[in-house]
């Protein structure tokens, strides 16, 4: 007797979203307050399966607060890169509890920094490799049943990212995910503004003079007046961790902030 004709399981590894539906969304978020233009895409159904990605960093409480007022159910992930100023950790923990918050923490996979970072030097002659392993890694891995990721990333904070747009297309694998962006047109007057609308606890590194808050190694503090990014990596052609592309206008291939991480 013949053999049953079988039916091949297939695995469904079409894109979550296509680039072209990028503008759309945008333009109807046009005119939106930042509540008003998340509220918008909760009804329109891009932030189920949505996560939240902080780094708990000076302005990270403005983006929590936000989200949750319309939806406190999403998770929010943490990377851990056993690098942060302690200040960031019980920041975190603060905000945490303040916020009630859906908080995961991502960690780097124990095999790979004892393969490639096994003495936890290489920030200090490789920090995009270090990056690779202690965030972008864990982040792509975590995001894997993700839909969309949501961020605090705003235009003001350096020239990389002054054409940032709410809603942008993931391109850092084929799931087709969108990058959500409900801060990009806010400057620090309006942060501030909210910190105090909303009675938000600060980061306490902020008043020691550091706009801009990654790990430990990798930041230093920033004179007035200067690029608000301008301390991380300081004395290296990085601009980005590599968890975020930059946004550039003039799209510049001989631009170092716009080469890629590896």
């Amino acid at each position: 007797m013949a053999d049953a004709a079988r039916s091949i399981d297939r695995l469904d590894i079409s894109a979550h979203y296509l680039a072209e539906d990028i503008a759309q969304y945008n333009e109807q978020l046009n005119g939106l307050s930042s509540l008003d233009a998340v509220q918008k895409l909760n009804e329109l159904g891009l932030l189920n399966g949505a996560v939240t990605v902080s780094s708990f960093g000076a302005e990270s409480a403005v983006l929590l607060h936000l989200v949750g007022q319309v939806r406190p159910d999403l998770p929010v992930f943490f990377l851990d890169t056993k690098k942060h100023f302690a200040e960031t950790l019980e920041y975190r923990d603060i905000l945490a509890k303040h916020l009630d918050l859906n908080l995961i923490i991502l960690e780097p996979e124990e095999v790979e920094v004892t393969k490639r970072d096994e003495n936890g030097l290489r920030w200090s002659y490789d920090p995009d490799g270090c990056c690779d392993i202690r965030k972008v890694l864990p982040l792509a891995k975590g995001l894997l049943p993700y839909r969309a990721s949501i961020t605090g990333r705003k235009g003001f904070q350096s020239s990389t990212r002054n054409a940032l747009k709410i809603v942008e297309f993931d391109n850092s694998d084929a799931m087709g995910r969108l990058k959500i962006n409900p801060l990009a047109n806010w400057d620090k007057e309006r942060l501030d503004a909210y910190f105090t609308a909303h009675n938000l606890p600060r980061h306490p590194l902020e008043a020691q003079g550091y706009p801009s808050i990654g790990c430990s190694p990798c930041t230093s503090k920033v004179a007035p007046g200067e690029d608000p990014r301008s301390g991380r990596w300081k004395g290296w052609d990085k601009v980005e961790c590599g968890i975020h592309a930059p946004t550039d206008v003039q799209n510049d291939a001989d631009n170092p902030a716009n080469a890629p991480s590896f």
